[in-house]
């Protein structure tokens, strides 16, 4: 991927899949589909509550945070006063929960946060929590369901264990063969003329930061698992 493509400011590598209605990477789109067809076939409707994320909308949920017109929560979920905080104690709460513009791996187009529609009410307010997803959650089923299954398909969690700064998120999918190389691939340079005069909230404090942001919020993940589908190794062509 270009700079460009690794920070959301392009989305020349990705493709529309009108059903669930979302855009990834084209390496993503069939092993992605394949993984729906098949949890379908088990009851379960994968339905996908964020995919690709351009850097404008990142940014939007940045500045938002920022302001405190969005919640921004501290490790145990409860709220924080972000105004109570000097900039780079606020870059570190926003960062706990939301990933910095140019940041996420939703620009990538790999990244998938899921859930499973058939497991609860049509008027289910979605919260994207652990919760959710732990024994008694409405989603532990899909959560068992992709611990057996997701690997065929290329997919793995980079949050499954709190490594670096970011809380565990068994909700959020990654197609490893795309993924793993633009996570390299993304380096603080890059980061930084992305951010530079951008609009986003916090510029200088972030700037200041951006090496210990990357090592901690970008590199330090969940490495993928060795993979031998099909479509892992479809995936890296």
């Amino acid at each position: 991927m270009t700079p460009a493509e690794l920070t959301g400011r392009a989305d020349s590598h990705v493709v529309s899949l009108d059903e669930p209605g979302i855009r990834v990477h084209r390496a993503a789109l069939a092993p992605f589909a394949a993984m729906r067809e098949a949890a379908a076939a088990a009851g379960i409707d994968l339905a996908v509550a964020s995919a690709f994320r351009d850097f404008a909308r990142q940014r939007v949920i940045w500045n938002a945070k920022w302001r405190g017109e969005r919640p921004v929560l501290d490790a145990a979920g409860a709220p924080v006063d972000v105004a109570a905080l000097d900039p780079p104690a606020r870059v570190a709460a926003i960062l706990r929960w939301s990933a910095l513009p140019g940041g996420s791996r939703h620009h990538w187009g790999t990244d998938l946060d899921v859930w499973d529609r058939a497991a609860v009410a049509p008027d289910y307010r979605l919260r994207l929590v652990p919760e959710e997803y732990a024994p008694g959650g409405p989603f532990a089923a899909l959560g068992g369901w992709l611990d057996r299954n997701m690997r065929r398909y290329g997919f793995y969690r980079p949050y499954a264990t709190a490594g670096g700064g970011v809380r565990p998120e068994p909700w959020h999918l990654s197609f490893a063969p795309v993924a793993e190389p633009a996570r390299r691939a993304l380096d603080v340079p890059i980061l930084a003329a992305a951010i530079r005069g951008a609009g986003v909230l916090g510029e200088d404090a972030i700037l200041a930061a951006l090496p210990g942001i990357e090592a901690r919020y970008l590199a330090s993940v969940d490495r993928p698992p060795r993979m031998r589908s099909r479509w892992a190794l479809a995936g890296r062509g």
